[in-house]
């Protein structure tokens, strides 16, 4: 049930906008060097355009992260989320206004719309805030004009104000070129258009607007989907978090099916005990029929009893499942929620019941009154095929767990090519954007404070990329995508990343920004053997002298291999600082930050990040993966030990007498717990050779994912198969042990 709930909640992200058929996000297909990028990134005239020149377009939206900025009233500060959106954004989502009307809210660029729990944080209380001001960063004032409710936490957008974007654009010239890219763009279609058509229709829009050759194709996506499914190779669609649904999904059938398991073999086990009850039912005129829906009604009344008990057991740790998964998931009683559960309690009743239903009432009722049962090979087979059916699962689950557990743990501890520890980063506004050279010298003059720079990149993933550089040999025909991180002074330096070539820039050269330093990857794709001092052009502009080359860092996740990077020298387009804290006073330095911040930057609030934790945050699935995986593979352990556990009690009372004559013979408690453990051992090495190689094919299919992960080690595999059977000897021997410890008199009285 933990599982479905979080199932459902995934399959459920950005499902609650009423229009959701006919929404969907415009992306594009970039080629470089042969090979397709798939991006969200588009024009920033892209929404306005489609929806003036194609006709199936009823609005069209473009938009723009702004990330957490100050707004204030008075005195009162506090930091929000919020995006730039076009015009007819509330027209396309349903992001329902407490107040305001979608129609005008986001006609006036100077007008913002805030969430009503910004609104109670800002003026009080959410009622009678229209028209009032908000000042934005302390440089200028919106009007509110609109009020929206809560953001539903199945929305992947969260946010606390929306501006028009509009008043981006003036801001940033960059966006109206069809040759730039940034802001996604979303579109609503009128309902009954056939999206493939419109998709088809739009393949070359920027293309044809585009003032120099574009390598640019556009599609559409259904903006619901693309949670799940966000992840493309080489143009095509490739999975992304719906994986980890058909993972989950699958693990929660697995502990199901493991159950189902354990009751058919204890049922028919146990056969012999209710034979006499069968026998005596079709003497009397009972029919096989009502027979096998008596045992199936059975089976159905227990997994419905369990489904109540379970009930209270998710209730109790469903607060704890949340902090792992991060969702606020609620056990709420809707129709839709317990139909769904009733139904899947009562097919695994009718599932489990199946096999001990058709069994038991296949008894001959002369048969079974004779007192002539005896136990089919076929049963014996049937019973011995579940157990390693069942153990190969649980095999597979193990090998699973622990590759899962390494792959995390190797990407949290990489060398990442810089030194992340004790790395934070903040950005500049107000007076500290205002004076950067200045605000960086105070800080430098912090006790605590080893070194700082700033640099307009977060670090995290793809900020800025461009096709524009050119050298001498290269194709004219190539275009090969790189980084671009704007920098200034001491950034290499405080980074810690390594030179491969050359130098960093130096304030003792006064002409260090018309320089360029290149990563080992970008030295490779260009292919210059001898490059310091080589000039490069970028944007057929910009004359730059190559004067050293970095060992590559990984600024993206270990998903993708490292891309061709360049940096040049910017100060004045640096939007983050990079500060490196002394090892073992951290506290009392951020301390010290926060104070100086505070008076050099009135108004504004001290938010930093630690560079470690950014980084780890791109693998949060993966290690919430790693997480429920070992608590739900130790679930599907246990239930196949208990299963064991059963059957091994049951063949030990079964065998008590043979117990008891062998140990009259000599026998040892050694030999006989050997005796009876080796069936279940034979059938569980069985399960471990079935299950290694299914488990190889998945795991190492998942690590395709990683351009950078552990070798597939074969110990991984031996290390589980041993661990299962360990498990087992210990399950079966606790219960081997006591029937060898009896005492042989006991089990012969009655002879």
């Amino acid at each position: 049930m933990l599982i479905y709930l979080w199932v459902a909640d995934e399959l459920a992200m950005d499902k609650f906008h009423e229009l959701d058929a006919q929404i969907f996000q415009v992306m594009e297909h970039q080629q470089y060097s042969g090979e397709i990028m798939t991006t969200s990134s588009t024009p920033g005239l892209l929404g306005e355009m489609l929806m003036e020149e194609i006709p199936e377009i009823e609005f069209g939206a473009t938009t723009s992260w702004v990330g957490k900025q100050t707004l204030s009233i008075d005195d009162h500060s506090i930091k929000a989320e919020g995006f730039h959106v076009g015009e007819h954004f509330f027209k396309i989502f349903s992001y329902e206004l407490s107040q305001g009307d979608p129609e005008q809210v986001l006609k006036d660029k100077n007008s913002i719309v805030i969430s009503e729990s910004l609104a109670v944080s800002l003026f009080g209380s959410s009622d009678d805030v229209l028209g009032k001001e908000v000042e934005y960063q302390h440089l200028k004032s919106f009007i509110v004009s609109g009020v929206f409710e809560e953001i539903p936490n199945n929305s992947s957008y969260q946010f606390d104000y929306v501006i028009s974007f509009e008043e981006f654009k003036d801001n940033n010239e960059w966006v109206l070129s069809w040759g730039n890219n940034g802001p996604p763009t979303f579109v609503l279609l009128h309902k009954g258009s056939d999206y493939q058509e419109v998709s088809d229709k739009i393949t070359n829009f920027v293309a044809d607007r585009a003032e120099d050759d574009s390598n640019v194709t556009l599609f559409l996506t259904p903006y619901s989907n693309r949670y799940l499914h966000g992840k493309y190779t080489n143009g095509i669609q490739d999975g992304g978090r719906i994986e980890y649904v058909q993972l989950f999904s699958a693990i929660a059938i697995f502990i199901l099916i493991i159950a189902c398991i354990n009751f058919m073999n204890l049922s028919t086990a146990r056969a012999s005990r209710r034979a006499r009850e069968v026998g005596v039912k079709k003497a009397i005129g009972a029919q096989k029929g009502s027979l096998v829906w008596q045992y199936l009604g059975e089976s159905t009344l227990i997994t419905l009893l369990s489904l109540a008990v379970s009930l209270l057991i998710v209730g109790l740790f469903l607060p704890e499942f949340n902090e792992i998964t991060g969702k606020q998931l609620t056990l709420s009683f809707t129709p839709n929620l317990m139909i769904t559960i009733i139904c899947i309690a009562i097919l695994t009743g009718l599932i489990s019941g199946s096999y001990p239903a058709l069994y038991l009432s296949s008894f001959r009722a002369i048969v079974v009154l004779k007192g002539e049962l005896r136990g089919s090979l076929g049963e014996l087979w049937a019973r011995r095929g579940l157990v390693v059916f069942q153990f190969a699962l649980s095999v597979i689950l193990i090998v699973s767990v622990l590759v899962i557990y390494k792959q995390v743990e190797y990407v949290q501890h990489k060398n990442l090519g810089y030194k992340n520890d004790n790395l934070i980063m903040f950005d500049l506004e107000g007076k500290a954007e205002e004076n950067t050279e200045t605000f960086l010298n105070e800080l430098r003059r912090i006790p605590g404070v080893n070194s700082v720079s700033s640099v307009g990149h977060s670090l995290i993933g793809q900020n800025s990329n461009t096709s524009g550089l050119e050298w001498q040999g290269k194709d004219p025909n190539d275009r090969i995508l790189f980084e671009n991180v704007r920098a200034n002074h001491e950034l290499i330096e405080t980074l810690g990343i390594e030179m491969h070539l050359g130098r960093s820039f130096s304030r003792d050269f006064s002409t260090d920004t018309t320089k360029i330093i290149l990563n080992e990857a970008a030295l490779r794709v260009m292919n210059l053997e001898n490059p310091i001092g080589e000039h490069i052009m970028l944007w057929e502009e910009y004359d730059l002298e190559i004067i050293g080359i970095i060992k590559d860092f990984h600024f993206q996740s270990l998903h993708n291999e490292v891309n061709p990077m360049f940096i040049v020298l910017n100060p004045e387009s640096t939007w983050s600082v990079v500060l490196r804290l002394e090892g073992g006073r951290e506290k009392e330095t951020l301390e010290q930050l926060d104070t100086f911040y505070k008076s050099f930057n009135p108004g504004f609030t001290f938010d930093f990040r630690f560079m470690d934790a950014e980084y780890a945050k791109q693998y949060a699935a993966e290690q919430r993966v790693a997480t429920l995986s070992r608590y739900f593979a130790g679930i599907a352990i246990l239930i196949s030990c208990l299963g064991l556990f059963g059957l091994a009690a049951f063949t030990t009372e079964r065998r008590l007498k043979e117990i008891g004559i062998r140990k009259i013979l000599g026998s040892s408690d050694f030999q006989i717990i050997r005796l009876l453990s080796n069936d279940f051992s034979r059938m569980v090495i069985f399960a471990i050779i079935i299950a290694l190689p299914f488990s190889y094919y998945l795991v190492s299919n998942w690590m395709e994912r990683f351009a950078y992960h552990i070798p597939l080690e074969w110990w991984f595999f031996i290390g589980a198969g041993a661990l299962a059977l360990l498990v087992v000897w210990i399950t079966v021997g606790l219960q081997t042990y006591k029937a060898a410890r009896v005492n042989p008199a006991q089990c012969l009285r009655d002879e």
